[in-house]
């Protein structure tokens, strides 16, 4: 991974968090060495499942947490969450299409297609369509990240499994994903809750362990042209 091009990094989030869950030491580190990071939520909260109160809640989070990360620009898709399925997969494609066309990353960040969550699944395949390496401009190199409560939920041997191959080190930046996931109060539960500041700290720092460093973030390496 080349921390030093000036070419922009897509990461694409099924929900606002998951980005910070998956890949945020990540984009603190791109953003830091002046790499142009732009993040993608696929999805928004809808009435009846979530009220409008509610929705602006977890924007204003997800705001407070990239600007906290050094996001260049957040693009919001609108399709109604926990809904991928039923919404025509050429919207899907159509909508994830027009913000990779529009971003025109040389890095994407993807969430993995073994998640439990549908919209992960959904968001997944999308974000392969959009990026078809037999149009004029295509990311180079795709990555999936791992979603705590999403990936690791899944049933094992049945769905595919997250064995990453591809590990950043977050090391000095470890603090500045726990401060932007700390912004997603309405997100944030106590220890031993996955989605905990804890259980987040304890996995960055078995993935650094895994390659001897202090904190790591990983992911499967997808496709590669570079």
């Amino acid at each position: 991974m080349n921390f030093d091009s000036p070419a922009p990094v897509l990461v694409i989030a099924p929900h606002p968090d998951d980005e910070v869950l998956g890949v945020g030491g990540t984009i603190a580190r791109l953003a830091a060495a002046g790499r142009p990071v732009h993040v993608a939520i696929v999805t928004r909260g809808m009435p009846p499942q979530f009220t409008d109160e509610q929705t602006a809640k977890v924007r204003a989070e997800a705001s407070a947490a990239h600007a906290r990360l050094g996001v260049t620009q957040t693009h919001w898709l609108d399709l109604p969450a926990a809904r991928l399925d039923q919404v025509p997969h050429s919207e899907t494609n159509a909508a994830v299409g027009r913000v990779v066309a529009e971003v025109a990353p040389e890095l994407l960040f993807v969430p993995h297609p073994g998640d439990m969550h549908l919209d992960h699944f959904y968001t997944f395949v999308s974000s392969l369509v959009a990026s078809r390496p037999h149009q004029q401009d295509y990311p180079a190199t795709l990555l999936a990240y791992e979603t705590v409560s999403e990936t690791n939920w899944n049933a094992a041997y049945l769905t595919p499994a997250f064995v990453p191959n591809v590990f950043v080190d977050i090391t000095d930046h470890i603090e500045s994903k726990l401060a932007a996931f700390g912004c997603f109060a309405s997100q944030v539960k106590a220890a031993p809750h996955e989605r905990s500041m804890e259980t987040l700290r304890a996995l960055a720092t078995l993935r650094g362990a895994t390659v001897h460093r202090g904190a790591a973030e990983a992911f499967v390496l997808v496709r590669s042209s570079v």
